[in-house]
């Protein structure tokens, strides 16, 4: 028989239908596909996939704030 040891400041794994919320909820609040990556150590395409998953509609890519750029003089 084997003995688990808990610890107590180990936080307790989401549910995947919580980290697709999450997930889902943060990418529609303005975080970007590569800081949902950073925050949570799973790779871009897993996180890309999770998203679709959740039914998120998806930006273009550059984000909510990329424009056309006016040239520089």
């Amino acid at each position: 028989m084997k003995h688990t040891v808990q610890n107590a400041a180990h936080k307790p794994k989401k549910t995947r239908d919580q980290l697709l919320y999450e997930l889902r909820n943060a990418y529609e609040g303005g975080a970007s596909i590569r800081k949902l990556v950073a925050t949570t150590g799973r790779s871009y395409g897993a996180i890309h996939s999770m998203l679709l998953e959740s039914g998120t509609t998806m930006r273009s890519r550059g984000g909510p704030n990329h424009t056309s750029r006016a040239r520089r003089m």
